[in-house]
């Protein structure tokens, strides 16, 4: 079972009145990357290849098609018994753009990231409105404890 919204929210910070939603909280964007050189995925381990950060001009990021990485501006915290999801607002939907993430297991603390695909140029406001974050029930052995616990 999905947890409401006023329950997602207690795991969220710093949060505005308006990001609380029936089934989620609004996540918001901070910053925008471009991915600059190769990472690289092993049995043994990762590496993140290095990233650029995009200036926002006059105010807007103004992005062209293509793929960047968005640092979410919500540090949150999955509790024991609960995965999270992020899903995209669907007001990127109808802009051309999708947002992809990955499974939060129960246990992670930090400000994450997402997968921003443009399909088609768009101007985002630093601290929009631009993903939502829930939290589902789940059964699981241990928690959380990988490279990125406490990111950002």
């Amino acid at each position: 079972m999905f947890e409401s919204g006023a329950n997602v929210a207690k795991n969220l910070s710093p949060l505005r009145e308006d990001q609380v939603q029936p089934n989620g909280v609004d996540l918001t964007i901070e910053s925008v990357y471009e991915q600059a050189d190769a990472g690289r995925i092993t049995r043994e381990g990762k590496t993140v290849g290095d990233r650029i950060e995009v200036d926002p001009e006059d105010g807007l990021y103004r992005l062209d098609p293509g793929a960047y990485v968005v640092k979410y501006g919500e540090r949150l915290r999955v509790p024991e018994d609960h995965v999270g999801f992020v899903y995209p607002r669907s007001s990127l939907l109808r802009n051309s753009c999708m947002l992809n993430t990955a499974v939060w297991d129960a246990g992670y603390e930090g400000r994450g990231e997402g997968l921003l695909q443009v399909g088609h140029a768009i101007e985002i406001e630093p601290g929009a409105r631009i993903a939502q974050f829930v939290l589902a029930d789940a059964d699981h052995e241990g928690q959380y404890d990988g490279t990125y616990q406490g990111e950002g």
